[in-house]
C-alpha cells in the first residue's frame, strides 16, 4: 500500500473532472451528478467528501459520501457511495484503507454514524461495518443490504 497516495478531493481539486468521469464510468450515474456533489464539497457547502487512491497519475480506487444513495430510507444518512477499486488493484487493501479514511474523516467532523448499501455479505464487516437492515433501492425490484458504521 505504500506506493499509493490516498487523498481527499480537497487535497487535489484539479482531479475533479477526471474523478467524476471515473466514477461515472464505474457506476453509470451521470457525470454531472458527481460533479455537482464534488463542487459542493470543494466549495465547503458540505463535508460529505470524495476519497481517492492514486497510483502515480491515475485513479486506482475511490468512494464518496452523499446524503442518500438511491434508497427509500431517507433517515439513514449520510451514505458512503460508489465504492470501487480497479480490478488489477483488488485484494491489496485499497477499499479497506479508503473505508477507514472516510470513517475517520467523518467522525473528526462529528458526522456519525454513517451508512452504506451493498449486495456484498461479508466484505464490509472486516472494516467495522455492521448489517443494519434491508432497504428498498429506487426503481429496484429487490431489497438491498444497509450497513452502519457507528
Amino acid at each position: 500500500m505504500e506506493q499509493y497516495a490516498y487523498i481527499t478531493l480537497r487535497q487535489k481539486p484539479e482531479l475533479k473532472e477526471e474523478a467524476a468521469a471515473w466514477f461515472h464510468d464505474k457506476w453509470g450515474v451521470p457525470q454531472a451528478a458527481y460533479l455537482e456533489c464534488m463542487e459542493a464539497y470543494l466549495n465547503n457547502k458540505t463535508e460529505y467528501g470524495w476519497y481517492l487512491c492514486l497510483d502515480g497519475g491515475h485513479i486506482a480506487g475511490g468512494l464518496g459520501v452523499i446524503e442518500n444513495d438511491f434508497h427509500n430510507r431517507k433517515d439513514l444518512t449520510p451514505n458512503v457511495c460508489a465504492v470501487y477499486t480497479e480490478k488489477e488493484y483488488r485484494c491489496q487493501g485499497i477499499a479497506g484503507h479508503l473505508l477507514d479514511m472516510v470513517v475517520k474523516d467523518m467522525k473528526s467532523k462529528g458526522i456519525t454514524p454513517i451508512y452504506l448499501i451493498t449486495d456484498h455479505t461479508t466484505f464490509y464487516e472486516r472494516y467495522g461495518w455492521e448489517f443494519l437492515c434491508m432497504v428498498q433501492g429506487d426503481d429496484e425490484p429487490d431489497m438491498t443490504r444497509m450497513y452502519i458504521h457507528r
